[in-house]
């Protein structure tokens, strides 16, 4: 059997890939978790009044002879589809966005969808999405201690076996909370009422971010793992090799 070394310098590379790989996923998730595009698409609105002298495709205008008489009779010629308009939108866990016709982006604090069918459920998963963060961040906080800490060997591989579980533990909690999210999204797209459900959807670059930063999680637990691994097989190795040592010492006299 090929003997395990691991040099000081193979542990502090495999330190530094954990710890950068934990905080570009800590990065990641922080950065995702505070933008509103998650997911993006159109929904089917109604079109409202024009007001003034507006008029077009996006408004209801008023067919009449003399429209600035309010007593007048005001007709409306728009039916079925011609009553509604497709409006943009994009989404988050916190919050969503809606483009309205000449003025921008319309932002509500929670996601307004999810809120009418699922609320404990998208409740759940913020709470999954905070813990997540947490996690990661004591992750990277035990890595890059056990950086900088040389005193023995013993209390280093204390710090990584715990970082290694924090980590572990950080990546599971963000798999089921993107995973509820997207679960939740899509049963709402489903079941919602068809005026103020998604009609096209797509998933937004958060969303690819989010998941981009579980696999660099998971990576850094990995690493983590795989460090502590080869330290302990590196112990045993040594260990075998003093008692062979002690061994021959000791039963030399005898022959």
């Amino acid at each position: 059997r090929m003997p395990v070394t691991v040099t000081a310098a193979d542990r502090r590379h495999r330190a530094s890939a954990a710890f950068s790989l934990s905080f570009l996923s800590l990065v990641f998730s922080i950065t995702s978790f505070s933008s509103s595009y998650w997911c993006e698409g159109t929904r089917k609105v109604a079109k409202p009044f024009c007001k003034g002298q507006s008029k077009g495709d996006h408004c209801i205008s008023f067919n009449s002879p003399d429209a600035n008489n309010s007593n007048a009779v005001q007709y409306i010629w728009e039916t079925g589809d011609d009553k509604f308009v497709d409006r943009k939108f994009h989404a988050g866990i916190w919050y969503s966005c809606e483009e309205i016709i000449h003025e921008g982006d319309n932002c509500s604090d929670l996601f307004g969808f999810i809120l009418i069918l699922f609320p404990g459920v998208l409740w759940l998963s913020i709470v999954a999405e905070l813990l997540y963060i947490i996690l990661l961040l004591m992750g990277a906080i035990l890595m890059s201690v056990e950086m900088c800490y040389y005193s023995t060997v013993i209390d280093g591989l204390k710090i990584n076996a715990f970082s290694a579980v924090v980590t572990v533990l950080a990546g599971l909690l963000g798999m089921v909370a993107h995973m509820m999210y997207t679960t939740v999204f899509q049963m709402t797209v489903n079941l919602g009422p068809e005026d103020w459900r998604p009609h096209t959807w797509d998933y937004g670059w958060s969303y690819c971010l989010a998941w981009a930063s579980f696999a660099c999680c998971m990576a850094a637990a990995v690493t983590t793992i795989n460090k502590y691994t080869k330290t302990i097989l590196e112990f045993k190795h040594k260990r075998k090799k003093l008692e062979r040592s002690l061994k021959i010492k000791y039963t030399f006299p005898d022959h």
